[in-house]
């Protein structure tokens, strides 16, 4: 099996849509394109919202022809990109990279009180997929676009280990079927006879069958000897082919994957660093930290030697890696070739946050080291600092409807704008009203808007405040949801994608409502608190917060304030500058606007689903398909009744998958001509 890195495949972007750039967006693709052409690296977009910026960026990225990471500062806008570049490029590799929690408690200590808090976590496997999937592109292809979250900045496994543990696999080639599973544990997967799931195997006889940790489809390996003599893609529930196969690749079924030996390596190391440690904490006269860290550390020795992991075990990174003391950790731009774009989405939010990983992580572990909990070596295992991210990233383009000082000053002031829209909208206007009697007024024009088929989005100071008025609305009989942080990944793309269709008419939030999300049914935004000034009402966050209604031709923004501040000031003075711009061009060339018109996609909770994909692969209609759904709530149905002793009940349901498959819920693979002949001849010799 080849252990070399696999050399990617070339294939041009290509957009798979009827859309053509139009307003501000020819001119800005143009610049844009040559200015990165003729070496410069740092330029700025500052587009206005509803202006097309996410067509003007694919398509630079299919102008320039480079693998593109799109940097999104939170999951909803990364689900909305990674739904909008899925349609753009069709034909093209587009994958989601974000944080596999679905919850995170870090460990960490607080001496002021004694108590220490546990690490705690519940991830998510079907993220866990698509990050796979995110890598496994990387290492397989060019035409390459991920849309990440600042999830990309932290520790990864080792690219070059990732890229030596491929396994690569042909039709007609000799590999050992023990060498095969031996590689396969190699690459982390895990053998699974009975309970086939991604990321595992099972062996039959001669016949492997390998389901990817990365993709929704499985693959059957049928050996002759040592030889492969066939190959086939399947569908993992049913066993039905799919396609015959003359070469696969597997990748690891994890990233952080150790080569036979790392971890003997890494045990005297860390046995190594702890002497020491505890020979400083003892002349430091910490005794009680120096016996917690010894104890802890011994115990987490004893479990990687005897089973090969242990809990906390991403703390001892570096001693895995064999990198030195203070390196950066191997993050997802390793993955990229040295070619890629980076595109840095609402930079003005993103860069921010960018800045603060680090040095949130750093206190928390050095609290940790500094008690005993964790040896220094636990620092090592870190988001990247700003300034690595800044030297690591070449060819970067920032994207804003209002860039900050930062990307302003990198891109030497060579600032493309994108102010015209193609559908001739122009910005909403701003009426500012006290806020005596605020909610009885927003509830009356709530309910003129939704009589009209409209939606309304509704901005609040506090998660209290937002989840009142959703109740206070409820009673009054508006459909209403709230959205704030506490919300879930998945959950918050099904509540924006219910008011899109109408499920509801008023969404109310806070800092989420802000940038990029696009709701072109919304044409009324209320900003409550306007005058209270601080980061959520600052001049930045207003301008952007208005610019949710500049979709919608009936566009408005009421204000409720009992003064103007200076930040108030400063946003509606910029909205009524790019307004009269665009009224102006509109009437030099005889534009109407036009209310953007946007299908509704599933977003990523149907690439969570997946369903569409196994749909796609195996070539049934939506009433087939949904057999294929019953068929696997049977099949549990049928081992929850055989854990239950209830043999009858399992037995009947086991009738039950055979009238709908046509075979036995574990269907043994078919033997090949081969196969038949050998054992035949087997037989005959008593064997």
């Amino acid at each position: 099996m080849n252990k070399s890195l696999l050399k990617r495949t070339h294939k041009p972007f290509e957009l798979t849509t009827d859309l053509v750039p139009k307003g501000d967006q020819p001119n800005a693709i143009r610049e844009i394109v040559e200015r990165f052409r003729s070496g410069i690296n740092q330029q700025v977009l500052m587009g206005v919202t509803g202006s097309g910026k996410t067509f003007t960026m694919a398509n630079i990225i299919k102008e320039l022809e480079v693998p593109a990471l799109i940097l999104s500062h939170n999951k909803t806008l990364a689900a909305q990109l990674y739904s909008e570049f899925r349609d753009f490029f069709q034909n093209n590799a587009v994958e989601y990279f974000v944080s596999y929690y679905d919850y995170y408690q870090p460990e960490a200590y607080i001496p002021q009180r004694d108590i220490y808090i546990e690490k705690d976590s519940s991830i998510n496997d079907d993220i866990d997929r698509l990050r796979l999937a995110a890598t496994s592109s990387l290492h397989s292809r060019d035409d390459v676009v991920i849309v990440s979250s600042v999830s990309c900045i932290y520790g990864l496994g080792d690219p070059e280990e990732y890229s030596h543990m491929i396994c690569d696999l042909d039709v007609g080639n000799i590999y050992p079927r023990d060498g095969i599973v031996v590689r396969l544990i190699d690459m982390q997967y895990e053998r699974g006879d009975f309970d086939f799931k991604r990321g595992r195997f099972r062996v039959r006889g001669d016949i492997i069958e390998i389901y990817p940790a990365y993709d929704e489809i499985a693959y059957r390996i049928e050996l002759f000897g040592d030889e492969i003599e066939r190959i086939f893609e399947i569908q993992p529930l049913t066993g039905a082919t799919l396609a015959e196969l003359q070469r696969i690749v597997i990748y690891p079924a994890k990233h952080f994957v150790m080569p036979e030996g790392t971890i003997a390596r890494a045990v005297v190391t860390i046995r190594d660093e702890l002497e020491d440690r505890y020979a400083a904490l003892m002349a430091k006269k910490k005794l009680l930290e120096a016996e917690r860290l010894r104890s802890r550390v011994l115990y987490d020795l004893e479990m990687l030697e005897q089973t090969g992991i242990c809990s906390g075990i991403e703390n001892y990174s570096r001693h895995f890696t064999g990198l030195p003391p203070g390196s950066r950790p191997h993050c997802l731009l390793d993955y990229f070739p040295e070619d890629y774009l980076v595109i840095v989405d609402e930079s003005h939010v993103s860069i921010p946050q960018l800045r603060a990983m680090y040095a949130g992580d750093f206190s928390r572990k050095t609290t940790l080291v500094e008690h005993g909990f964790r040896l220094p070596s636990a620092l090592d295992n870190r988001p990247m600092k700003f300034h690595e991210w800044d030297e690591n990233v070449k060819k970067v383009l920032y994207v804003s409807a209002t860039p900050a000082p930062f990307e302003l000053e990198r891109c030497g002031g060579l600032v493309t704008e994108q102010v015209i829209r193609p559908t001739g909208l122009v910005d909403p206007e701003v009426e500012i009203r006290p806020t005596k009697g605020q909610i009885p007024d927003l509830l009356n024009e709530v309910r003129i808007r939704a009589e009209r088929g409209e939606r309304v989005l509704v901005t609040t100071l506090t998660k209290r405040l937002a989840e009142e008025i959703s109740d206070y609305f409820q009673n009054e009989k508006v459909k209403c949801a709230y959205l704030h942080s506490e919300v879930h990944t998945i959950d918050r793309v099904e509540i924006l994608k219910d008011l899109r269709q109408g499920v509801t008419d008023v969404l109310v939030g806070i800092n989420l409502l802000r940038e990029g999300l696009d709701l072109p049914e919304v044409s009324l935004v209320a900003i409550l608190d306007a005058d209270k000034e601080g980061f959520l009402r600052s001049a930045t966050s207003l301008i952007q917060t208005i610019g949710r209604s500049a979709r919608h031709n009936a566009g408005k923004v009421i204000m409720y304030a009992d003064k103007v501040t200076n930040a108030m000031e400063i946003a509606v003075g910029e909205t009524r500058r790019r307004r009269k711009l665009q009224e102006d061009f509109n009437k030099k060339h005889g534009i109407t606007p036009e209310s953007i018109v946007k299908a509704i996609k599933g977003g990523i909770s149907d690439e969570i689903a997946a369903t569409k994909i196994v749909r796609g692969v195996i070539g049934k209609s939506d009433k087939e398909f949904a057999s294929v759904e019953t068929i696997n709530e049977l099949e549990i149905e049928m081992m929850k009744a055989a854990e239950d002793l209830d043999f009858e009940k399992a037995a009947a349901l086991r009738d039950r998958i055979f009238d709908l498959t046509g075979h036995e819920a574990f269907p043994k693979p078919q033997q090949t001509a081969k196969q038949k002949y050998r054992k035949g001849k087997q037989r005959k010799r008593g064997k």
